[in-house]
């Protein structure tokens, strides 16, 4: 399936001085925000990508223009020539399409409508959130539903507590926000190109469409219990650093290992028996 990556926000809560850097393009470890989303998608063989770029698109284009394999894949160097023992986007297809400077989600999804009509669905991403969610489960789910839409949804990051006043303002309890039950947009979705209808011109893709696939009973919702990040802030995204130098980086699939345990105790009972 195609990927399409809303990267083209001005990423102003994330900005550091006069720096025009798109949020996307915030390093966490060697490689920027958008690099390990797609990763991650890779990661499931979902590799061709649509990026709707709009602010700061040059910085995401002369990366990959100028993608150096080496920093995050072993090569050997002979005679002055570099060869590589792994690529990471070697068979990607990458699509770079401006969508506006400050055009909403939903009006650069309708800019780019024309790469994913006919297809059955499609991904679609905020590319500054990153997850350990099963994204083919989340996939099986909707596959076989009549929804229209699915959205990850992940509990509350918040630390803030809920009040409630009684007579006279007086608080009568507290509750952490997570122990409300409530869940929040996870920013990872499958969609149908279908949704794209419901949008109007300059529109929302979760306010003017989820919004209504919602009272429609049309919108999946798949809870995630897992690993969750956003770096909508320099705060997030100084934490997802400082995990990924810890060693700490649940997001990789890539890089965890396959459990050989179920197949080591197969074999083990082959022999007994």
């Amino acid at each position: 399936m195609k990927v399409v990556l809303f990267c083209g926000g001005f990423g102003m809560r994330m900005r550091e001085g006069d720096s025009d850097v798109p949020k996307p393009m915030q390093m966490v470890g060697p490689r920027p925000l958008i690099w390990h989303v797609m990763r991650y998608y890779a990661h499931f063989g979902h590799k061709e990508f649509v990026l709707c770029l709009g602010y700061g698109a040059h910085h995401i284009k002369n990366y990959f223009l100028n993608y150096r394999e080496t920093e995050s894949n072993d090569f050997v160097l002979r005679q002055g020539e570099i060869q590589l023992n792994g690529s990471d986007i070697g068979d990607w297809t990458i699509h770079f399409v401006h969508t506006g400077l400050e055009s909403p989600i939903g009006e650069r999804l309708r800019r780019v409508r024309h790469l994913v009509d006919g297809d059955e669905m499609f991904l679609a991403n905020y590319a500054d959130v990153l997850t350990d969610a099963p994204l083919d489960d989340m996939v099986k789910r909707f596959t076989a539903s009549d929804a229209e839409a699915a959205l990850l949804a992940v509990s509350p990051t918040a630390v803030f507590h809920i009040v409630e006043p009684g007579p006279d303002d007086r608080i009568t309890s507290i509750h952490p926000v997570t122990d409300m039950g409530v869940r929040e947009n996870g920013g990872y979705f499958v969609l149908r190109p279908s949704v794209i209808d419901r949008i109007p011109e300059g529109g929302d893709l979760v306010g003017d469409a989820c919004t209504a696939l919602a009272k429609e009973g049309k919108l999946l919702g798949y809870p995630h219990e897992g690993f969750w990040q956003p770096a909508d802030t320099l705060k997030e995204r100084n934490e997802l650093e400082a995990s990924f130098r810890a060693g700490t980086r649940p997001w990789m699939l890539w890089e965890q290992k396959p459990d050989v345990a179920p197949l080591e105790r197969l074999v083990e009972q082959q022999l007994l028996s």
